[in-house]
């Protein structure tokens, strides 16, 4: 399937935001990638593209101003100087871009922080969210307000995302009558599948895909 990239800009209270847009020639449901602290580095965008040869129009907002951390240290800096309520707009105003280009209920796909704002959004506009896939992040929200599927995709041991709090927020998303499903990968880490770390497992990343395009394809 041939697909369109492009960089856009977005206003944001004002300001200019870049992101990354890939769709199929045809168009598609939206989908929204929410990236990890790292900010947009070429992974992500090649994410998009790969969700975009499935037949969807995927946008990317930067969250970092154009930076990007090549390690831990640097991603722990880029966190610390970032602001929260800002990023927040950023993921609202992308969200409402992407409606805008395409019909019915969007997906959203975050990864670590990005699936922190993945469940923000899909507990602030439920009406507006098809599903959501979280890949090894978390965040407490109202989970009874989420009326999307979800499905996760964590590690059975990651030592920036603990189990029991995984293991709770999925819990609360049953005791909601949330359609969720959880995946646990044993003995993969944080950023698994995430091609450009070190902590990339290619057999856990595969099958997280696989699980993630069905999902997307049947919820959209």
């Amino acid at each position: 399937m041939s697909t369109q990239k492009s960089e856009i800009t977005l206003n944001v209270n004002g300001k200019s935001v870049k992101a990354y847009l890939a769709a199929p020639a045809g168009g598609g449901p939206g989908v929204l990638v929410l990236h990890a602290w790292w900010g947009l580095k070429p992974f992500f965008k090649q994410v998009c593209d790969r969700i975009a040869e499935q037949g969807f129009t995927v946008l990317a907002p930067d969250l970092r101003d154009g930076q990007i951390a090549a390690t831990i240290d640097e991603a722990k800096a880029l966190m610390e100087k970032s602001d929260g309520e800002f990023t927040g707009a950023t993921v609202m105003t992308a969200k409402d871009h992407l409606r805008g280009l395409t019909d019915g209920k969007i997906g959203l796909v975050g990864f670590s922080m990005g699936a922190a704002w993945a469940l923000i959004v899909a507990s602030n506009a439920p009406d507006q969210i098809g599903a959501t896939v979280l890949f090894y992040g978390n965040e407490g929200v109202d989970y009874g307000k989420v009326t999307s599927k979800v499905m996760g995709h964590y590690s059975d041991n990651d030592e920036w995302e603990p189990n029991e709090y995984v293991e709770k927020t999925f819990a609360a998303f049953k005791s909601a009558g949330v359609d969720a499903t959880l995946h646990i990968y044993p003995g993969v880490a944080h950023w698994f599948v995430e091609e450009d770390r070190p902590e990339y497992d290619s057999a856990a990343a595969q099958l997280a895909w696989e699980r993630t395009f069905a999902f997307l394809k049947g919820s959209l």
